[in-house]
């Protein structure tokens, strides 16, 4: 449901022109953000390259920055083009979320066409397609059907990013073996290696500049490399055979994409990348009702019980019961099971073509199970872990998915459990091929993963995923991905996430969209009695600051017996959200965040930080004029440290506030905050 707006012109550009920006490098086309604050031009210099550069508020962000293709069976795009034309419209748009952090979205940008062709014997047409707002821009490269372009194999994207300046980098690697969980680095600009996206950037005057792309299908998943200076270009993620891409007749690339604004919390609340994504594709998705889930889960990745079957095996029918019946007492309306199904016996990591996703284990009654949660009002989320044997699953699809719906699963967690470069696709010829998790394969493997699911009204949370570029808007039942080092970590040994692991992730990582971070591990306790490197109001915290439509609760229950005055919030926090309010925060350092609950009037806040102890403040005119809350606040102890064992020293008290009051909140080192705003009636 929305309201829109557009307009459209059109110029035709003269030859004398055409020929004079050649010669110059001037810009031959160009146009401005709705409100005139983000601008970018477009230039042909005197070899007839392409080249596009990008303002704001008059300032440079990208100097110019190249534009083209290389091929693996024809000559590249890049030399002797021409500007044939362009066209600018307005679009305005006002749209609903079904679920989400915001529950209306504003939709308004310039868009502006650019029409190139080559001066050679090919003649090869394409457009440059800008979107501009007033928080940056969108664009993609459109190629029509023609002749000389039949199948296009593309090598490499020559698209580049040239930063006006340098500037401070938060990045995590790309290409390497273990996909996308890898801590971020934070370096100059000029010292960027291969990346993945985002790539979030404080350039040297304090603008900050996310680098990521939208709508990601048919395509594969773009990183990025330095060139030289603070240069930055397109390197697009491998696949099993030659071409990086491959597409036939008409095509586009996904969105590039730079959020651009004052301060970290102008980029966290940036709408961009959901607003260059189609709108919803699958109707009535009622059936997605956001919400918490528990597991039959860490106690396998700590290692005390295991997902194959035998003496350790978790997803045994006495553990499930006993784990319904905590859910159930605590509100919680579903809950994960690992392990249930025939295929995780042996090896296999990286080998999963024993995996049957419709047959479950001799120790696990799903029908009796499913029948004595319905009873408690708790359903189960189904889990379908491939080991990487992506063919495999999808000759399951339809039966995996309807022993999920006959069981009323509203959510199943995939999972691609395999190194990078490693995931099995089968040929119909019986050969088997390696394809990495963001190659152009995969990128469609998972979508086929998702319409299939939607067939049978069921939505995804996947692990291991292909990166998030807002296709969430158009597919509503992909509710939440991995794809960053989550709680899983904190429980092994010698792999802790630190102190600032969250404070680097909200402004990166959540740029994607919602994480399946596991949040809530009150006992602080990983493997072998490891300490988490966080205070137990950090993990209250993080229902808050990282945000999913479906949250775990991941600790076992046993362990939330010790801390039912904790409990509280967890049961009271929301997953749904009408508002949300970044109200502070640097990168890497800390973040405050205010959310209002979906369908009510209470807000929620919470605060995370690094490894040293801070004092903040924010104001609370976000609240309703006129109206009194009770806060219900749960913080760090005076003595709180995630490094010694006052970790689990916090303070919970009641306080009575208003829109005109301002909170001075101590965060103690590791620690963090939550508030519970409950409006008086």
């Amino acid at each position: 449901m929305g309201s829109k707006k557009i307009k459209y012109s059109v110029i035709a550009l003269g030859g004398a022109l055409l020929a004079a920006a050649s010669a110059n490098a001037r810009p031959v086309a160009q146009a401005s953000s709705p409100d005139g604050a983000v601008s970018v031009a477009v230039t042909i210099d005197g070899d007839g390259r392409a080249a596009y550069s990008v303002t704001r508020k008059g300032k440079p962000i990208l100097a110019p920055s190249r534009l083209g293709f290389l091929f693996t069976d024809a000559v590249k795009i890049d030399r002797r083009l021409n500007v044939t034309g362009q066209e600018v419209r307005d679009f305005d748009e006002t749209w609903t979320q079904p679920w989400g952090e915001w529950q209306s979205i504003r939709n308004r940008y310039r868009e502006l066409k650019v029409h190139l062709k080559e001066s050679t014997a090919l003649a090869r047409v394409f457009t440059v397609t800008f979107r501009l707002y007033e928080d940056g821009v969108g664009f993609r490269y459109e190629f029509p059907e023609q002749p000389q372009m039949a199948n296009s194999n593309i090598a490499e994207e020559l698209t580049e990013f040239a930063f006006a300046s340098d500037g401070i980098a938060w990045w995590k690697p790309a290409f390497l073996w273990n996909r996308e969980e890898y801590l971020y680095n934070k370096t100059p600009l000029s010292a960027v290696a291969n990346a993945d996206t985002p790539v979030t950037i404080k350039m040297a005057d304090g603008t900050h500049v996310a680098l990521h792309e939208a709508a990601l299908v048919d395509y594969s998943g773009m990183a990025v490399a330095r060139t030289e200076g603070n240069t930055l270009r397109a390197a697009l993620h491998p696949g099993a055979g030659e071409p990086k891409v491959q597409k036939k007749g008409a095509w586009s690339t996904p969105w590039r994409t730079l959020i651009i604004a004052d301060d970290p919390a102008g980029i966290y609340h940036s709408h961009l990348m959901l607003n260059l994504n189609e709108p919803n594709k699958l109707g009535d998705v009622s059936y997605i009702k956001p919400g918490k889930f528990a597991g039959v889960w860490w106690n396998m990745i700590k290692g005390e019980w295991s997902w194959a079957r035998g003496p350790k095996h978790g997803a045994t029918n006495a553990n499930v019961k006993r784990y319904i019946d905590f859910a159930s007492e605590n509100k919680i309306p579903h809950l994960l099971v690992e392990g249930w199904n025939v295929g995780w016996d042996g090896d296999w990591f990286g080998n999963g073509y024993d995996m049957d996703f419709a047959q479950p284990t001799e120790d696990f009654d799903a029908d009796m199970l499913v029948a004595y949660g319905k009873k408690k009002g708790v359903r189960l989320v189904g889990h379908h872990e491939t080991g990487g044997a992506a063919t495999h699953y999808e000759k399951q699809f339809d039966k995996a998915f309807k022993f999920a719906a006959d069981r009323d699963y509203m959510v199943v967690k995939t999972g691609y459990v395999t190194d990078a470069a490693q995931m099995e696709r089968q040929d119909g010829d019986g050969k088997t091929l390696r394809e990495w998790h963001q190659g152009q394969w995969m990128v469609n493997h998972q979508l086929r993963v998702i319409e299939k699911a939607a067939e049978y009204k069921i939505g995804i949370d996947s692990h291991e995923p292909v990166k998030g570029t807002g296709l969430h808007r158009t597919y509503p039942n992909w509710v939440a991905r991995e794809g960053m080092r989550g709680m899983e970590y904190n429980a092994w040994v010698g792999a802790k996430n630190p102190p600032e692991h969250e404070a680097n992730v909200v402004f990166t990582r959540m740029l994607e969209g919602p994480m399946d971070f596991t949040p809530g591990v009150l006992s602080l306790k990983g493997s072998e009695d490891s300490d988490i490197l966080s205070t137990i109001a950090k993990q209250l915290a993080l229902y808050v600051v990282i945000y999913s439509p479906v949250q775990m609760v991941a600790d076992t229950p046993e362990n939330y017996a010790k801390y039912p005055k904790e409990m509280k919030f967890i049961r009271d926090v929301p997953t749904d959200w009408q508002d949300t309010r970044v109200l502070n925060g640097e990168i890497g350092d800390f973040v405050t965040i205010a959310r209002k609950e979906r369908g009510g009037n209470n807000w929620y806040i919470g605060a995370v930080g690094d490894e040293e102890a801070r004092e903040i403040s924010f104001k609370l005119d976000f609240l309703t004029p006129g109206k009194s809350y009770k806060a219900e606040i749960y913080r760090d102890g005076d003595d709180a440290d995630y490094r010694t064992e006052k970790r689990h020293s916090i303070v919970i008290e009641s306080k009575t506030l208003s829109s005109t009051d301002d909170l001075n909140m101590r965060i103690a080192p590791g620690g963090g905050f939550a508030i519970r705003l409950v409006e008086s009636k």
